[in-house]
């Protein structure tokens, strides 16, 4: 081994990225809290207590130009942080794993953005090995090779698996990968630290024994169905005074969000009629904290319940359709709150982390009699409505009070038929943006859905990314799917977008088809991608034909921008077809099996009779193969 000396002072110099391996390879399943403490673990634990030779020979470095020192420490570490995947206790016991002690503070790494959130949630669905892969390459910078015999020392028993898993990870671009890796998403040494039980720890301090009586007392009356806020016995954690007590509610001025560079709902103010209604305030928060029998609480898939760990910020307080609303946010949810006189009490609850200037644009103020009636964030400066299934109608002016509430407008109808699409056409102030529109619809949730589109690809011209849909192609997009987001109500979903990844010239001159991905995020991570496809003669309001619907996929997103499909369909004059269609970066499409077929192109027509077997493949100008989708 590297002499201890040595080591000790590369340990030093490259503590902070030896502590991010660590946590990027460590089971999500560990918490935030957690990865971060068992990361400074690792790496404080990664030299021997005293020298012993190297078993595997020499490790690569992660650069050429640097001494293999950091390659043996980086094995270590890699070695130390997947035991933790597995169970296994070999690296554990070599590296006196004594984690450090944290007594009273939860330690988390700053939140990213909605790009970090999205690979953080891709990373947590491979295996740790393939995790390794994944950073060793894009943040370290090991070539495949390399990391193969770097994770073969570290103890991993197929390498190549591992890199090939990896593969399917973060965006095709490694040097943007890198920089998602290089985040503070993922940085366990710049963290946030807030109190776990601060306070219980000053009510035993200032009360002594005295606070086992208080807390029985607070069980009983919790138990009778009262407002007194209770520990909470399903594991949620208790909810102290300072939480239910709406003078320690956080309120944001009113110009916050002019001279902010982060635009969501930190940024709102409060506003209604009833925001010093301290009585009503105080009565939300411990029916959050302790919803009584008579409450009824629902929540987006994903979307915890349980009271907020530290005082919410106020959003609005008012009377809304004859029922006092008052809507709260903790920095993950936002949470709604409805008294109806003679109804029993709502909470709402929705998932809202990582929002922007057009998923924090909106929340769901009530819904009433099939109309919905909306608050508007600060930074909306103008508001139409139209309806999706009409793309050639023009957008009709939605009025919006001082307080940011709108008239009511139609909701989408979720059942039956579906005559027509509402949708709001909102444009940000200047002050955020110049001449930004986008869309928002109404799926059931706290807040409504961004609708955005991707066009067709252009010819030799760069990937084009999803962009606002209230052009007119975009509009007449929509106007073929909107139908289908029924499918998706109530599902916690985030953002739409219809993604055209390939036309086709159909044979027999029968004209130009779209294929069509509509890609799905929900707040909470899974995605769902349905492909489908639109001949020239789909009517308004006609999706075409169904070609796959995958769930909890990355088809269709940054992280997998690359796909290949088929259907069979038939020629004005009879004759049947296989058509099969690719992303841009598709080079070969080759069929096998009793129809055979090979194209050069980004599309494939053959004739094919019914019943007979086709296998498709692909192959992308990189290299790699490309099965279809289903």
């Amino acid at each position: 081994m590297p002499a201890l000396a040595r080591a000790e002072a590369t340990l030093v110099e490259h503590y902070p990225r030896l502590v991010r391996l660590a946590y990027l390879i460590l089971p999500p399943r560990l918490g935030r809290h957690r990865r971060v403490v068992v990361a400074h673990g690792v790496v404080q634990n990664a030299l021997p207590a005293r020298p012993w030779p190297l078993k595997h020979g020499r490790v690569p470095g992660p650069r050429a130009d640097q001494a293999p020192v950091l390659g043996w420490i980086m094995r270590r570490v890699v070695g130390a942080a997947l035991s933790y995947e597995h169970g296994n206790t070999r690296w554990r016991r070599a590296l006196r794993p004594a984690l450090p002690a944290v007594w009273g503070l939860r330690l988390t790494p700053r939140i990213g953005d909605a790009e970090e959130l999205a690979l953080e949630q891709q990373m947590a669905t491979v295996p740790a090995e393939a995790r390794a892969a994944f950073v060793l390459q894009h943040m370290e910078g090991y070539a495949p090779d390399a990391a193969a015999e770097l994770l073969a020392a570290a103890g991993v028993t197929d390498p190549e698996a591992a890199l090939r898993t990896a593969e399917v990870l973060g965006p095709q671009d490694g040097t943007r990968a890198g920089l998602l890796l290089d985040s503070v998403e993922f940085d366990p040494c710049t963290v946030q630290a807030r109190p776990t039980d601060l306070l219980r720890r000053r009510h035993w301090r200032r009360w002594g024994a005295a606070a086992a009586l208080l807390v029985a007392v607070v069980l009983t009356v919790g138990q009778s169905g009262g407002d007194a806020v209770s520990p909470d016995l399903d594991g949620r954690p208790a909810a102290g005074g300072a939480m239910v007590d709406p003078a320690s509610l956080v309120h944001a001025s009113a110009t916050a969000w002019k001279v902010s560079s982060r635009i969501d709902f930190t940024v709102w103010p409060a506003r209604g009629s009833l925001i010093d209604d301290r009585a009503l305030l105080g009565h939300v928060l411990r029916t959050w904290a302790r919803p009584g029998p008579g409450v009824r609480v629902s929540a987006a898939p994903g979307t915890g319940t349980g009271p907020s760990p530290a005082p919410p910020q106020l959003l609005y307080a008012g009377r809304v359709d004859d029922a006092d609303v008052v809507l709260l946010y903790d920095g993950q949810r936002v949470v709604r709150y409805t008294q109806n006189m003679g109804r029993p009490a709502e909470l709402t609850l929705g998932r809202a982390d990582n929002s922007d200037v057009t998923t924090a644009a909106a929340l769901v103020l009530s819904r009433t009699d099939g109309r919905t009636r909306f608050l508007f964030a600060p930074w909306v400066a103008e508001s139409t409505t139209r309806d999706l299934l009409a793309p050639d109608n023009p957008a009709r002016p939605l009025h919006v009070g001082d307080d940011g509430v709108s008239d009511t407008v139609p909701s989408p109808g979720l059942t039956g038929t579906c005559p027509n699409w509402p949708a709001l056409q909102l444009r940000s102030s200047e002050s955020i943006a110049e001449k930004h529109a986008f869309l928002l619809t109404d799926l059931g949730d706290l807040s409504p859905v961004h609708l955005t589109y991707t066009p067709p690809p252009g010819g030799g011209a760069p990937a084009r990314q999803p962009r606002e849909a209230t052009g007119a192609a975009a509009l007449v997009s929509w106007s073929h799917t909107a139908c289908t987001l029924r499918s998706m109500a109530d599902g916690g979903v985030r953002a739409v977008n219809n993604w055209i990844f390939a036309e086709q010239q159909l044979p027999e001159n029968a004209g130009q088809a779209q294929w069509l991905c509509s890609r799905a995020d929900t707040w909470n991570g899974p995605g769902r991608a349905i492909v489908r496809f639109q001949p020239p003669t789909t009517a308004a309001r006609e999706p075409g034909t169904l070609v796959a619907d995958a769930r909890d996929t990355s088809y269709c997103s940054r992280f997998n921008q690359h796909i290949l499909a088929d259907v069979r369909w038939n020629a004005p004059s009879g004759t049947p077809y296989l058509l099969a269609a690719g992303s841009r970066a598709v080079a070969r499409i080759t069929v096998t099996g009793q129809v055979r077929a090979d194209s050069t192109a980004t599309t494939l027509a053959v004739k094919a009779a019914p019943g007979q077997s086709a296998e498709l493949g692909a192959l992308l100008s990189t290299g790699r193969k490309l099965a279809a989708v289903h």
